[in-house]
């Protein structure tokens, strides 16, 4: 059976993030989405996939090239224009043959979940009860089949939603070739599958117990936090005397850890790295390749990308930073309101009290920069010596 992983989106709510990336390559646990996506399904049994790519084409064929790292076979359909995901579908109904997997490119499932759907028999949609509805696909049950599927709407009339998984039989093309534009102006699966459904066809569901939903950027670090609790020790690189290392930590090839460095896991350290003197690095971070972590650091929580450079005296809490950063000495970022209250970006409750900031790539700063709860900041920015960032920042801006 074969995977057909919808990835040519570039995730527009993720952005600073995705602005030089697709959704599906941000990095969890120093892995894109896709790969820890691709890892599960190959031991559920799956060892071909097609992946339908668009926004920065070229970054996923790159990395993932045929699949021989993985043992598996990769073909790759383009949608240049995000046309929907039934649009999408559309480009690979020459590709299989039978009955076949659908799944979203920037959620991760888990094998269990992928394997108990290849051996359903007629379409499938998977589904996951959860607190809130809105901004996915909410869909309502009656005995044992699909009745309807809502599909962002404000006032969801059920908990249960769309997890984004599904088998598929051939039948569903048939459905995508009726399928109109959606108010969004898209092509969307789940108006072909009501389409189906409306026609009295059986569409199944089946509920999954694993679920990670990456909508917004910080939905990454609760990602992150639960794929590093599964981080096992490993040393690959050098570790000086008088370096305590707690709990699992993993440490990359060529990274030196220096002396009275001090690491609480769950950690992840890339390869080439330079950690330490004196920094204190806790548990649920991921530091990608190519970083450096200097004397009197404090990281926690946070997914710093590669080659990003936080050297002198800076703290970074329940932060994200994007690749090719530079932090002056003396860089703080706040991550808690002195109200103690849930941290709100752009109207948005993000429903995390602790939250530091997203910054994209090549951001720099300047000696003794603030950085604020909950500060969203656009690549290539500069925030000067002694400023303070707050709010949300435009790429290319200056901060004096």
């Amino acid at each position: 059976m074969k995977a057909i992983i919808l990835a040519a989106g570039e995730g527009s709510r993720m952005r600073p993030l995705t602005y030089t990336r697709p959704k599906v390559m941000l990095p969890i646990a120093n892995k894109p989405i896709l790969e820890h996506l691709l890892i599960e399904a190959k031991k559920a049994g799956i060892r071909e996939f097609v992946f339908i790519v668009g926004y920065h084409d070229e970054q996923v064929r790159d990395y993932f090239g045929t699949g021989d790292k993985w043992e598996v076979s990769i073909d790759y359909c383009t949608q240049r224009k995000q046309l929907g995901t039934a649009d999408a579908l559309r480009t690979v109904e020459d590709l299989v043959d039978g009955n076949f997997l659908v799944i979203n490119g920037d959620i991760i499932v888990n094998q269990k979940d992928i394997y108990n759907l290849t051996k359903r028999r007629n379409n499938t949609l998977s589904t996951i009860e959860v607190e809130d509805t809105r901004g996915l696909g909410a869909v309502k049950l009656s005995k044992g089949k699909v009745v309807h599927i809502y599909e962002k709407t404000e006032k969801p009339p059920s908990n249960m939603a769309n997890a984004g998984l599904y088998l598929f039989t051939p039948d569903i093309f048939d459905a995508i070739s009726q399928t109109s534009k959606s108010p969004r102006g898209e092509f969307e699966i789940t108006d072909s599958l009501q389409l189906m459904i409306d026609k009295r066809r059986h569409v199944s569901y089946q509920g999954i117990s694993y679920w990670l939903d990456l909508s917004y950027p910080w939905d990454l670090l609760a990602a992150n936090e639960s794929l590093l609790a599964e981080t096992k020790v490993q040393n690959l690189g050098e570790i000086e005397e008088n370096v305590v290392m707690k709990g699992s930590v993993s440490v990359g090839k060529d990274t030196i850890v220096r002396s009275g460095s001090y690491i609480i896991g769950p950690v992840i350290i890339g390869q080439n790295c330079d950690i330490g003197p004196n920094c204190y690095i806790r548990p649920s971070t991921s530091i990608g390749d190519n970083c450096h972590i200097g004397n009197a650091v404090e990281v926690k929580n946070s997914i710093i990308m590669k080659g990003s450079k936080v050297p002198h005296h800076n703290y970074v809490g329940d932060s994200i930073i994007g690749e090719g950063c530079n932090f002056g000495a003396g860089t703080k970022i706040a991550n808690l309101r002195l109200d103690k209250k849930d941290i709100q970006i752009a109207g948005i409750n993000t429903k995390r009290q602790k939250l530091g900031a997203i910054i994209g790539d090549r951001v720099e700063t300047g000696i003794n920069a603030a950085i604020n709860v909950g500060c969203i900041i656009g690549n290539d920015t500069h925030i000067g010596p002694g400023a303070i960032a707050s709010g949300i920042i435009a790429p290319n801006s200056r901060i004096f």
